[in-house]
């Protein structure tokens, strides 16, 4: 395993799917589906997303106000670059839970709030998505380790 100084800094769900998520400081994550209670939890390859507080911190520098969760992240990270990971790589987080992630960006199929602000997104280019080996508990400030 490699070592590195990442954690989780937000935890975000939402019950309908294309709008904000809110923030909560812990999350059951299942293995196979996703994260309890979120809308984009299912059978398919994009079970959680991801997102880096480093993403964020880039579009906040051009004077917008933007919180995790924001742009629909499950999971906002810090200490990782997250578009250098590789489809395949695999992420364990706190104690228990085991992410593989399976695509890099995504396709906006309508603009949202940011892109009408900006001119541009960074979830389409710089989140990433995953699906989940082994599930568990996570909390904000756990552990992120690249395997």
């Amino acid at each position: 395993m490699k070592k590195l100084k990442a954690k989780i800094v937000a935890l975000s769900i939402s019950a309908t799917k294309g709008c904000s998520k809110q923030n909560v400081s812990q999350v059951e994550v299942i293995a196979n589906h996703g994260i309890k209670d979120d809308a984009h939890a299912g059978d398919w390859h994009r079970q959680v997303s991801l997102l880096a507080q480093e993403s964020i911190d880039k579009v906040k520098a051009e004077g917008l106000k933007l919180k995790p969760g924001q742009l629909a992240e499950n999971i906002t990270t810090q200490g990782i670059e997250l578009i250098q990971l590789e489809i395949g790589a695999k992420l364990s987080m706190g104690d228990e839970v085991l992410l593989e992630v399976t695509q890099i960006g995504k396709e906006c199929h309508k603009p949202c709030a940011i892109y009408y602000q900006l001119g541009y997104c960074i979830m389409p280019k710089e989140g990433i998505f995953a699906k989940v080996l082994k599930g568990g508990m996570l909390k904000v400030g756990d552990e992120i380790v690249i395997e």
